[in-house]
Parts: C-alpha cells; sequence; structure tokens
C-alpha cells in the first residue's frame, strides 16, 4: 500500500464559500501525467508560472464587431491584427491564456512554491464571417472547419454604436447578427448530416461501428435534422449516452455549447443591463440555451496597456471593480462543465482540469491512472478550514478531515494501494 506525498485542492469555478482540500500520498516519484478528458493538453517551458493544459474556444462574429480587439486583450501580448475592416485575420490567431482562480496564489504561498500552474484555456481568433460562408461567401468553409475544431464558441456580438467603426452590415442589430452566425452554422450541419444520411442509407459506415451504435446514430441524426429544420440548434436535441458517441465524430457545429459576448462601449461597461441591445442579446441567449457575457474589448485593451497597480484605479473610474476577462474565462471553463483541483508542494503548486460531476477516484486517474486502479477512501476538508488551519496535517489535528469509502464531491484525500 502506498501513501500520500502531495496536498490536492478542487476549488468549484464558481469560487464557493466551502471548498475541500484534499492529499495524496505517493511512494514513487510519477512522471508527468496526461490527461484524458476529451481536451488537449499542452505543457509549456519550465519557467515560474506555465501552463499546465489547454481547453480551446473559438471567439467568432461577424466582421467589425471587436473579435480581434478581444482576443487581443484576452491573452494581453496577443498578435491578431485589429483594424477597421473586414476580413483582417486571415489564419486563424491562438493564444493560451491562464484561468483566473485565487486560490491556486494562496496554496503557493502557503507551500512557498517555487511555480504556480494554471489551468488553461487556449482562445482562437477565427475570422469574421459572413451571409453565405457555408456556399463559400466571404472567407468560406474553411473557416467554419476551424469552428468545428474548438469545443466551444464565444460569438462576439457588437452593442455600441459608433460612426468611426463600420458595421458590414450597416447598422447595430445584435438579433441580425446572430442569426446570421447561426443560420451558417446549421446549413453547415444539415449539408454535415445529408452527406452522412447518405452514407449510412448506401451502408458505408464504417466496419468496425456495431449495428446498434449504427442505428443510435441514425436515430440521432434524424432527430437532429429535423430540430436543425425547425431552426433550434442540435445541442437541444435530447440524446442518450449511446446517441451522444455515435454522433460526436462529425462535430457538428450547432452541437458545441456557446457565450454570446455583448461588446459594449466604455460609457456602458458599469450599466451594460441598461443598453437595449445588451437586453436583446439576454433574450436570444435565453431562447438559444446559451449563455451571455457583457464585455468593453475597447476598455480591456486599454486595461491591458496599464502597469497591473494602475488596473485597478483605472476599472473603479468607469464604475466596477473588475475586468470583465475574468468572467468571461470562468464563463467558458463554466460552460464546457469543468472544475479544478490542485497539486501544492515545495516545488510547484499546480491546477488540474476535471469535468463536473466527476469521483475522487475518477479525478485521482487524472493524475495518475494506478491512483483511480488503487483508491481507497476519501478525506475531505473545507478550503477555507484548510487555509485556516495552515495545513492538511493541522487541519486533521483539529478534526476538520473526514472520510469516507466513496466520494462524489469535487474535493479530497485519498489513499491508494493494491
Amino acid at each position: 500500500m502506498a501513501r500520500v506525498a502531495c496536498h490536492h485542492l478542487i476549488p468549484a469555478v464558481s469560487l464557493p464559500l466551502k471548498s475541500p482540500f484534499f492529499s495524496l500520498h505517493f511512494r514513487n516519484t510519477v512522471a508527468e501525467p496526461s490527461i484524458s478528458i476529451g481536451f488537449r493538453r499542452r505543457l509549456m517551458s519550465s519557467s515560474a508560472t506555465k501552463i499546465s493544459m489547454s481547453l480551446k474556444a473559438g471567439i467568432v462574429g461577424l466582421p467589425n464587431v471587436g473579435k480581434s480587439t478581444l482576443f487581443n486583450a484576452v491573452v494581453e501580448n496577443g498578435k491578431a491584427q485589429a483594424a477597421n475592416y473586414p476580413f483582417c485575420t486571415i489564419e486563424p490567431n491562438v493564444g493560451i491564456v491562464g484561468v483566473p482562480d485565487p486560490r491556486l496564489h494562496v496554496l503557493s504561498d502557503l507551500s512557498k512554491s517555487q511555480r504556480a500552474v494554471p489551468a488553461s484555456i487556449e482562445f482562437v481568433d477565427i475570422a469574421g464571417l459572413v451571409k453565405g460562408a457555408s456556399q463559400g461567401e466571404g472567407l468560406g468553409n474553411k473557416f467554419l472547419s476551424h469552428i468545428r475544431e474548438v469545443d466551444s464558441i464565444l460569438q462576439v456580438v457588437r452593442c455600441f454604436e459608433d460612426n468611426d467603426v463600420v458595421h458590414v452590415n450597416g447598422k447595430v442589430d445584435p438579433k441580425s447578427d446572430i442569426d446570421v452566425i447561426n443560420l451558417e452554422l446549421v446549413f453547415s450541419d444539415m449539408d454535415q448530416i445529408e452527406k452522412r444520411m447518405e452514407r449510412l442509407k448506401k451502408g458505408k459506415a464504417k466496419e468496425s461501428q456495431s449495428k446498434v451504435k449504427e442505428e443510435a446514430e441514425k436515430s440521432a441524426l434524424d432527430r437532429i435534422q429535423q430540430a436543425l429544420l425547425d431552426g433550434k440548434p442540435a445541442r437541444s436535441v435530447p440524446l442518450t449516452d449511446l446517441e451522444k458517441d455515435a454522433v460526436r465524430h462529425l462535430c457538428l457545429l450547432t452541437m458545441k455549447p456557446i457565450i454570446y459576448v455583448a461588446n459594449v462601449a466604455e460609457s456602458d461597461v458599469s450599466a451594460a443591463e441598461d443598453n437595449p441591445h445588451v437586453k436583446e442579446v439576454m433574450n436570444l441567449a435565453s431562447g438559444l440555451q446559451s449563455g451571455i457575457v457583457t464585455v468593453s474589448a475597447q476598455v480591456e485593451s486599454e486595461v491591458t496597456e496599464l502597469r497591473p497597480e494602475e488596473r485597478t484605479e483605472y476599472l473603479k473610474s468607469l464604475g466596477v471593480n473588475e475586468s470583465g476577462l475574468g468572467n468571461l474565462i470562468r464563463a467558458t471553463y463554466d460552460l464546457l462543465g469543468l472544475r479544478t483541483y490542485f497539486t501544492t508542494g515545495e516545488k510547484e503548486t499546480k491546477a488540474w482540469t476535471i469535468l463536473t460531476g466527476m469521483t475522487a477516484p475518477q479525478a485521482a486517474g487524472v493524475i495518475h491512472s494506478d491512483f483511480e486502479k488503487g483508491f481507497i477512501r476519501a478525506e475531505t476538508v473545507a478550503y477555507d478550514d484548510f487555509v485556516a488551519a495552515r495545513s492538511f496535517a493541522a487541519a486533521r489535528e483539529k478534526g476538520l478531515v473526514s472520510r469516507s469509502l466513496t466520494f462524489s464531491l469535487p474535493i479530497f484525500a485519498y489513499k491508494w494501494g493494491s
């Protein structure tokens, strides 16, 4: 039986008041683990702060709605060419951004870690789509294929008036903008589904695909196709786990979760909910089973030009307490149904990503498969209690640690062995 060597924590993305803490005991040094929950892992250099893994979110929208300005602000040193004309982004620009979580640094300070490694999201700035993109208009299917490669979609919607910034359709109209993008995604999915159903009818499905799975795919595609014809996204169709697995290979665009990013003027930052365009986006997002985040890309761009100590004062002068980018990053993370836990020690404090609802053994398996196979029991302590106690051992001495043989909460300590 092996025993513990590191301390771990899983706070919820929403930063609840109470979050348990967990500790692991290892006998031997473990190699860098890979994460097998459907997202890319990305290892960076061994600098003081590095990225442990990456989730991919595509920033889309019509030309000149503020996509590249927002992208530049998100990655701070992004090199997207923000210019006042359509199609200034030809190839997708990619930036990797750490997920803001103050608890990472609290743990790092308590452990006197040499470095802190946040969880991350990979943002992709995709060129502006226009009506007819699915038929090759504008920059066409090339960019629809870029959207197909991301895990979630952030659609930037212009909610500000500015005569100096041209709108591709001549006026600011959030509903029209959203409809244009959504229709192009629907048309692209319809085309792909029709081709796939034709192959299934001809019996050209993969030979390795079981008859049961093939029937599940046909059933799912029939219902998804009808939903698309009714103007509803694929994600609105209830599917069984087998059906979800059967259609996953198609990477349907309307199956991807969407956040609408209402891009407002500086004057609307402190009271964005009063902006009629924002109200319209909120209503549309609700009907489309999507989220909404309000930001001012221009303000966020200006914030990145300031020194850290100047940023707080600048935001206060606008009537807000924090940058909207943190909310956007956390909302994207939450949209994908993700949570974070940490490993912490003198060498480093590191954030790892798991799916919401994972059990303690499954979360242990993210670190190393042996930990899931040899799981024995879980021990938990509230995050606030851990911070107050200053260590897991002290929390245990104070009777703040609870034990169980099975555990489905997000944060834990556990034993493992044969």
